[in-house]
């Protein structure tokens, strides 16, 4: 049974919905998938379903696989996204690891952070879907990976879902917001207990930047020894042209698992 503050922080999602009226745009979403699935050089198109919409993800294997590492994408972007996204998906895949990337819900370019708060209760079910792809067809560890928004909703996740569903968690970025737009609950890094890699840019935006040390503090809580926290010198939120840096980062953290 859900906990009274769980049930609270998704009913404050319910009338922030209804306050705001808004749901992930579909067409947009057909439209990124359109174009992605005939751009694709490495790895192959996967639709999954999760409240009855197929969506998009890219399914990518490795020679002798470690496990399968799940990757979330930020605001607005799509799973082969150039920055970020695609130098995981496929750099990790040469280090051993399978990864699906997958497509998170998407609204209009111009949409800030208080705009995609409805949808995160739309992105569970696809998290879901994507850790039982991973786990009933793939073989090895499932590696949960997201970076900004896709960690905010990576954490909405985890207040209806166990995260010993997986194995690791790496959130990228985590803490991403926009100007007078201040997150609405801390993360409940303190409440997870799998190893966690907190991955941030050494010039971030200043809102991940100022809250590193609580993240810290509330994963050192968890008291999983293998958690820690890194910075990426030279590197900003988007990982331009960081991207190869990022996966190695990445790469040699679960080495340690």
């Amino acid at each position: 049974m859900a906990s009274l503050n769980r049930a609270t922080f998704f009913f404050s999602l319910f009338l922030f919905s209804i306050s705001t009226a808004c749901a992930s745009d579909l067409q947009r979403e057909k439209r990124m998938a359109d174009e992605i699935v005939d751009a694709i050089l490495d790895g192959d198109a996967v639709f999954l379903k999760a409240s009855g919409h197929e969506f998009l993800s890219i399914y990518t294997e490795a020679d002798e696989p470690k496990g399968t590492a799940i990757i979330l994408h930020g605001r607005g972007f799509h799973p082969d996204w150039q920055d970020a996204i695609n130098p995981l998906r496929v750099g990790l895949v040469e280090s051993g690891w399978n990864t699906l990337s997958v497509q998170m819900p998407v609204l209009e370019k111009q949409a800030k952070y208080y705009d995609y708060l409805p949808l995160f209760p739309e992105a569970i079910p696809r998290i879901e879907a994507a850790i039982a792809y991973a786990r009933e067809q793939l073989k090895g560890k499932v590696i949960l990976i997201a970076h900004s928004c896709g960690a905010h909703m990576a954490m909405a996740w985890v207040d209806t879902e166990s995260f010993e569903l997986i194995d690791a968690y790496i959130g990228i970025g985590m803490g991403a917001t926009d100007y007078k737009q201040p997150m609405k609950r801390p993360f409940p890094l303190d409440k997870i207990k799998v190893p966690i890699l907190d991955v941030y840019a050494e010039n971030d935006y200043p809102a991940v930047l100022k809250m590193a040390p609580e993240r810290l503090r509330l994963i050192e809580l968890a008291a999983n020894k293998k958690s820690s926290q890194v910075v990426v010198e030279g590197a900003e939120h988007y990982y331009v042209d960081k991207g190869d840096v990022l996966t190695q980062v990445i790469e040699q953290w679960l080495l340690t698992l």
